[in-house]
């Protein structure tokens, strides 16, 4: 109840506030934005921007759809240019400068990494991940999101015509990478549509058998068209400093340059080895944590860890947990979505209009051949719970959902997102959440290893210093783990640069923060407090945060000298 009359309070302030400026601009500019956002933006593997898009809507990346998008996008950045806001309140100037970096991570999808243009990647997720994605949430499947089912599976064919039209810079690591994500398309695809069928609304599924094999063999067409252009192709895949530079000052808002990154990301590998290793040495007459027998055993110990981190998180005032908050849990993994499930992120966050529904994410049985998260789920749920769930991605979405700022609830930036997630490992883990368990500790410094290796790889792919293969060599020795785990990825990270930067140089920010609040409020410093205005804001980057919190504009600064 408390924290639901604080965000009324919140609301009503920054209502009165926008009636008495001229912030009706800067709301006007954003709900037209993220309007054609919805409509614009590419599909992603990236778990955190999952978007309500407009009803039938499927992909679309003909060139005139692409240059009705940069027409579009330099009507917002010549809006966005034109407001006047420095004499607003802070709280009203942070909802610019966020809009600012909206629209820049567009003109940086389009213009600067140019997915579209170099990564025959991106165009699997625009067709077999848009079908991925519509399977994401539970059943029923009724006639509405049948019918999208189908127009989705129908629109493949076009959007893969588009894809060779586009496609006019490819780096051959990326076309090798495409040719082996659809090796095995035409069983898996089949797979999945033969056991969705029975559940779709019969209807309005009459042509789902068309529409599939139309689409697997515009896959396998698509293909063996990559797989002939590869020996002629170019090796380079980096997008080069100027880029990478691009996207840390307009985009990510993070202060740092490429080489203080790699610092970071040095020291913080050094750190979290040498506490795996304390630890480890701790532990050693203990056993090793055993795997769950069964799924369903897995499912229980995850319903029950779940409700033991939010008691956890109330009883230790670490974080305030509103009573409409739903929960997060794991279900099996649903035959439909077995044969996909390497497309894309098997969880479902819901949504802004899911807000009263359960947050799931699908497994599968334990064994030890698990991928590196699944393993370690599959013996201790409770390092997933606390990133993925409560309080990690899930609960901290579902916050900035329903936060009162309607630019907040829309915008995302995985900086924040996932600096978050992988701050609330290591803050759960010095809150004594996992003291009942070391070898459970063990994984935490081991996710802590992944994290600080990431800053790295991501930076010299960026930078042109590591190929995909070294990357993902890199990581499979240095952290270590699975050869699978790590090639995906270096793969990913190479075609999305500064995304894997964002769980280590997050919590580094989060950090600073808090350091800072605690130094400038002292006696009247409340870490429950800190983390509640964390959570709901925590779609805002960081240096913003700061700034309107504290008043503390130095970080920002810093983004703005970036060079």
């Amino acid at each position: 109840m408390q924290l639901r009359l604080s965000i009324f309070a919140v609301s009503l302030l920054y209502l009165l506030a926008c009636s008495a400026s001229r912030a009706d601009d800067l709301q006007t500019l954003a709900t037209d934005f993220w309007t054609w956002r919805a409509a614009e933006q590419p599909v992603s593997t990236d778990d955190i921007p999952r978007l309500e898009r407009p009803a039938h809507w499927v992909p679309s990346w003909s060139p005139e759809s692409v240059q009705s998008y940069r027409t579009k996008l330099g009507e917002f950045e010549s809006r966005w240019l034109k407001l006047d806001v420095a004499s607003l309140p802070i709280a009203q100037q942070v909802d610019y400068r966020l809009m600012g970096s909206a629209i820049a991570r567009v003109r940086c999808e389009l213009d600067v990494n140019r997915g579209w243009q170099r990564n025959p990647g991106f165009y699997i997720d625009q067709t077999v991940g848009a079908y991925f994605h519509l399977l994401l949430p539970p059943p029923p499947f009724d006639a509405v999101r049948t019918s999208l089912i189908v127009e989705t599976l129908a629109s493949i064919r076009t959007t893969l015509t588009q894809a060779r039209t586009n496609l006019s810079d490819i780096p051959a690591p990326f076309a090798s990478l495409a040719v082996d994500r659809l090796a095995n398309i035409r069983s898996s695809l089949q797979q999945s549509v033969t056991a969705l069928k029975p559940k779709l609304d019969a209807n309005t599924s009459k042509d789902l058998d068309a529409k599939a094999q139309q689409a697997i063999q515009a896959l396998e067409d698509y293909r063996e068209w990559l797989q002939a252009r590869v020996p002629n192709l170019p090796s380079e895949t980096a997008v080069g400093r100027d880029s990478y530079i691009f996207f840390l000052k307009n985009v990510a808002l993070i202060p740092y340059s490429p080489e203080r990154l790699l610092e970071i990301g040095k020291d913080e590998w050094a750190r979290s080895v040498s506490f795996q290793v304390y630890e480890e040495h701790r532990n050693q007459s203990l056993p090793q944590l055993a795997l769950f027998k069964t799924e369903q055993e897995e499912i229980a110990a995850t319903t029950r860890d779940e409700l033991a981190v939010r008691r956890y998180l109330q009883e230790k005032q670490i974080l305030s947990v509103p009573d409409w908050l739903q929960h997060y849990g794991v279900v099996p993994m649903p035959d439909y979505l077995a044969p996909l499930e390497s497309f894309g992120e098997t969880d479902d966050f819901t949504s802004p209009s899911r807000l009263k529904e359960n947050s799931s994410r699908y497994i599968n049985s334990p064994a030890p051949d698990l991928g590196y998260f699944a393993l370690s789920v599959a013996k201790d749920p409770r390092a997933e719970i606390v990133h993925e769930g409560v309080p990690g991605h899930y609960f901290q979405l579902a916050l900035s959902w329903a936060h009162p700022d309607p630019i907040r609830r829309h915008y995302y930036d995985s900086g924040a997102n996932e600096g978050i997630g992988f701050y609330a490992e290591e803050m759960m883990l010095e809150a004594g959440l996992f003291d009942d368990s070391p070898r459970s500790r063990e994984i935490i410094y081991n996710f802590m290893r992944l994290r600080a290796l990431r800053v790295e790889v991501d930076v010299k792919l960026a930078l042109g210093l590591f190929t995909i293969e070294q990357a993902a060599e890199y990581l499979e020795h240095t952290v270590p783990m699975d050869r699978q785990t790590a090639r995906t990825e270096a793969a990913f990270f190479a075609s999305s640069p500064g995304q894997a930067i964002s769980y280590q140089i997050g919590k580094t920010q989060i950090l600073h923060f808090l350091a800072e609040a605690q130094r400038k409020q002292k006696e009247k410093f409340s870490l429950q407090r800190f983390h509640d205005s964390l959570w709901l804001n925590g779609n805002v980057p960081i240096a913003l945060q700061t700034w309107e919190l504290l008043g503390i504009k130095d970080d920002l600064n810093a983004v703005d000298q970036l060079h």
